[in-house]
């Protein structure tokens, strides 16, 4: 693959518990882990920006498809929820349900530009096979 862009970040202290900064300094910032999970719940956590992250490339992703077939889209949203629970391993893995709204495409449109996005977006591709992934159409 010969890369685009390149991101780097650079975590530091106790992980969930520490601090995360990428290089060029547009993030920086203190973690901690949910409530849920033992934390403070005072910082951002790694699903926190994943599911921020996730969102937003799968929007761009059906931004990129539709303007390929010259669909024109508006008020399009992406939400993401990103669950995080032990596996039977004696690890943790990953579930998420990205919730997508397209207004103004019937339904069948609808599908078929949110699975086209799902074989464009990089973050599909790389959890697909590995993770639990719920693709959510919310109808106007």
């Amino acid at each position: 693959m010969e890369a685009l862009y390149t991101a780097e970040a650079l975590s530091t202290g106790g992980g969930r518990d520490g601090h995360v900064r990428t290089v060029d300094g547009r993030l920086d910032t203190d973690m901690a882990a949910p409530k849920e999970m033992g934390g403070s719940g005072a910082g951002l956590n790694p699903e926190l920006l994943f599911a921020a992250g996730y969102a937003a490339c799968f929007n761009s992703a059906l931004h990129a498809v539709a303007r390929k077939e010259g669909t024109a889209l508006r008020d399009v949203s992406v939400g993401s929820r990103v669950s995080i629970g032990a596996n039977d391993a004696g690890g943790y893995q990953l579930q998420v349900v990205l919730e997508i709204n397209v207004p103004g495409l019937d339904h069948e449109a609808a599908v078929r530009l949110i699975n086209d996005a799902d074989q464009l977006c990089p973050y599909s591709n790389a959890l697909r096979g590995n993770v639990d992934i719920t693709l959510d159409i919310v109808d106007e």
